[in-house]
């Protein structure tokens, strides 16, 4: 009688968690399906490469940063990383809307949401967009292992025809049904799971986005590029730009470019006109995203690193002494970095 009202119990969390299982699982499926049915979004020559969107997401990931560099080095790696992501999407997405191995399906929401929210958690122009499909997704996916799938699942059809593989003890781990734990011990992994998903969700808020205290920062309103490594050299300005902040569906334009010496005197300026026609071959990308000559400035898409080289005369035989860089964005933004020779 007791296990009798206990599996009533799982189906009916299974049954009330019906459209969170539908909607989480189309939210997954349909990465695929943009992917590669609306669009061919892992050509790597093609506008919107699902690569570069995850360059993106480098600059101010959490903890997996080195993963994510690591990838938009070596392209091909990250060919065959992005379609093998895409493909997991597919499946468990697909399975989740279809109730078939629930549970097992549920960890790997669970998974991907975590590489969601520790990649791209910090970016959202207007609401922390991706750092509440993260968060959403890891809570979902901890709820539907608990509760599995109820009437309108293959699970529960598998389980109510009785067939031969859900005899396993494997089965209620994987698929649904009673979760074979004891009552008591259940309590405390609910709770204990609960609180751990809390302190990630108030964490990552926090680390991200000052959500729990002190000043609230979005890191995707306005560009922000870091010059590194400048150095004057024979008749050559070299440099290294790389974008960390700012919006990430479209690059910091660069209309300037400036070289002055202590006394603020220009010694070099190359505005919007000059850096649309820049040369590509001075430009020495290291990731998939990449610096290059728009129609009316240089363009630096989100999480692009780039050394830049300009071959002038006026830079031979400069006298010893401190230089500033400076280089201009469309929105006014500029940033500096000072040169001594």
């Amino acid at each position: 009688m007791h296990n009798q009202k206990l599996v009533q119990s799982y189906n009916l969390a299974g049954l009330f968690t019906l459209t969170l299982r539908l909607v989480v699982g189309w939210t997954y499926f349909s990465a695929f399906w943009r992917r590669l049915v609306l669009a061919n979004k892992l050509d790597q020559e093609a506008l919107g490469y699902i690569g570069e969107k995850f360059n993106n997401f480098l600059p101010n990931a959490l903890g997996i940063k080195p993963i994510i560099e690591y990838l938009v080095i070596n392209p091909e790696t990250l060919w065959w990383a992005m379609a093998i992501f895409t493909i997991i999407e597919g499946i468990v997405g697909l399975f989740l809307m279809f109730g078939l191995f629930t549970r097992l399906m549920s960890v790997g929401v669970f998974g991907l949401a975590m590489g969601i929210l520790l990649g791209s958690g910090w970016i959202g122009t207007t609401c922390l967009d991706e750092w509440q499909i993260g968060i959403l997704g890891i809570a979902a996916g901890f709820t539907l292992f608990l509760s599995g799938s109820g009437k309108y699942s293959m699970d529960y059809f598998l389980i109510n025809r009785r067939n031969k593989i859900t005899n396993g003890r494997w089965f209620s781990w994987m698929g649904s049904g009673v979760l074979p734990i004891k009552l008591n011990v259940l309590h405390r992994v609910v709770f204990s799971g609960s609180m751990i998903i809390l302190f990630i969700t108030l964490f990552t808020n926090q680390y991200f986005h000052g959500g729990v205290w002190g000043d609230l920062h979005n890191k995707s309103v306005k560009p922000k590029i870091e010059i590194e490594h400048a150095q004057l050299s024979a008749n050559s300005l070299s440099f290294q730009v790389f974008r960390v902040e700012g919006v990430d569906v479209y690059g910091s334009f660069l209309i300037g470019i400036e070289l002055t010496d202590e006394n603020g005197h220009n010694i070099l300026k190359l505005n919007g006109e000059d850096l649309s026609a820049f040369p590509t071959k001075n430009i020495a990308n290291v990731y998939v995203a990449k610096v290059k000559p728009g129609k009316h400035s240089l363009i630096i898409p989100l999480g692009a690193k780039a050394i830049v080289t300009i071959h002038d005369e006026r830079l031979s035989a400069l006298p010893a002494g401190e230089y500033q860089i400076k280089l201009t964005d469309i929105s006014g933004i500029t940033w500096s970095e000072l040169i001594k020779i």
